[in-house]
């Protein structure tokens, strides 16, 4: 007997731009990155590029003709919901692109793509003109300072120069504009929203890399796709922005160059999370089953972490709710393993991570003299801090990531696996232990009750 079929209706959202034989950028990194979003993507190919990780070989630009076919094609016979602009490349493709939009009631994300991350540029200099006719139609631009600058013709190399580049694309007739600031030269990346109504202000950690390949494509599809499903403006891009700093921050090591973004991050980082819930719950029934367990249980209770291989907050790491407690004859969860439910260990865990980032499982011991005299009987690398020298706020978030800092940045070259502190007026003293999985995670924490059990 036949199956029956069951469809499955998702929004639909077109990209028009280059294709990218390396799949970092361009048509392709739009199409991953609109399904990693639940969106359905259509394409209309306006060039093909022999390109890699290193830069790009050769363009071959397709006759204005074949493109206008593609997006005829689409128009005919999909709902449309949302339509994104990349690499147009000629003045007769940004043309022929501004008639579609012009009777097409569609909102529109216009990536000014003009020089590829490499610095080979992908856009005829004479078409540039021509943007001011697509931006009237579009809903929002994305440049990144160098294109700001191209269209507006300001230096765009302060906070102050990209809300004026901003206000100045807004002028031109576009609803919006999204002024990056990644290659502007400060500590912290800043893009700015600016809309008729005011300047919505994104502000996160600069990352450490040069696999920024994509990026720009990512951001604009990513903000396409939260269209294509209804949200606002702000809410998409705000989605948008969260998304592409993590795919940054989690690089594509493919090829010989510096490598493209993860345009599948929030995919695999939800994929994962019902297995490190699992393996936090190991570690859990590990440690309930093993009679020297309540050895090692502080008295504000011990606590498993799982962070999942993307975690950038607490809500991304698995953990026991309430915590293990100590019992007359063993110990016990007092709840289930959930995500978000841990604060402490989570956050050291996520600090940790800035240093060694293989490290995805921890849990906090108590530490006393038996403890003490039991990791030095251990082939364990041990780290320190002291919680009295702690120089700034005494929140907890700060806590963790000054103390993770101290322990981490004053171990030998092997990384710790344990690191404690003696506390502080009304905190506890308590060993953290670490480790890159559960198993190895579960084999410290009974290697150290037995430890502590014979001390």
């Amino acid at each position: 007997m036949s199956r029956r079929a069951v469809p499955d209706r998702r929004p639909v959202a077109l990209t028009i731009a280059g294709s990218d034989s390396g799949g970092g950028a361009g048509i392709q990194a739009d199409l991953k990155t609109m399904e990693a979003h639940g969106v359905f993507g259509t394409s209309a190919v306006t060039s093909v590029t022999a390109q890699h990780t290193r830069g790009v070989e050769s363009t071959h630009v397709l006759p204005v003709e074949e493109v206008d076919a593609q997006v005829a094609a689409v128009r005919e016979d999909f709902d449309v919901r949302a339509v994104k602009t990349g690499m147009l490349a000629t003045t007769p493709i940004v043309e022929r692109v501004t008639a579609h939009l012009g009777d097409w009631d569609v909102p529109t994300v216009v990536d000014p793509v003009m020089v590829a991350t490499s610095g080979d540029r992908l856009l005829a200099s004479e078409a540039e003109a021509a943007y001011a006719a697509l931006l009237r139609e579009a809903t929002l631009v994305t440049p990144n300072a160098d294109e700001a600058g191209v269209l507006t013709g300001i230096d765009v190399d302060d906070e102050a120069a990209m809300q004026q580049a901003g206000e100045a694309l807004v002028e031109t007739g576009v609803d919006a504009a999204l002024v990056k600031g990644g290659h502007v030269d400060t500590d912290r990346v800043v893009d700015l929203l600016v809309t008729a109504d005011g300047t919505r202000r994104f502000e996160g950690d600069r990352v450490d890399t040069v696999a920024t390949h994509g990026s720009g494509c990512t951001l604009s599809s990513a903000v396409a796709a939260g269209l294509a499903q209804g949200a606002s403006l702000e809410e998409a891009v705000e989605a948008g922005v969260t998304f592409v700093r993590r795919a940054v921050r989690y690089p594509l090591d493919v090829g010989e160059g510096p490598g493209a973004v993860h345009h599948l991050v929030d995919l695999r980082d939800r994929a994962a999370r019902h297995a490190t819930s699992e393996a936090v719950e190991g570690v859990v029934d590990r440690l309930v089953a093993a009679p020297t367990a309540r050895a090692i249980v502080p008295e504000v209770g011990l606590n498993v972490a799982g962070a999942t291989p993307y975690a950038e907050a607490p809500a991304a790491v698995a953990a026991v709710e309430g915590r293990i407690t100590r019992t007359v004859s063993g110990i016990r969860p007092n709840r289930g393993v959930r995500f978000g439910a841990s604060s402490h260990v989570a956050r050291f865990l996520l600090s940790a991570r800035e240093f060694v980032p293989a490290y995805r499982f921890a849990a906090n011991c108590r530490y006393d003299d038996r403890v003490e005299r039991a990791l030095e009987g251990l082939d364990w690398t041990v780290a320190s801090f002291d919680r009295g020298r702690e120089p700034t706020a005494d929140e907890e978030a700060s806590t963790m990531g000054w103390g993770a800092k101290r322990a981490f940045e004053g171990a030998s070259e092997t990384p710790p696996v344990a690191v404690v502190d003696d506390g502080d007026v009304g905190k506890e003293p308590m060993t953290r232990v670490l480790a890159a999985d559960a198993e190895t995670l579960g084999d410290r924490l009974l290697a150290l009750a037995a430890a502590v059990a014979d001390a």
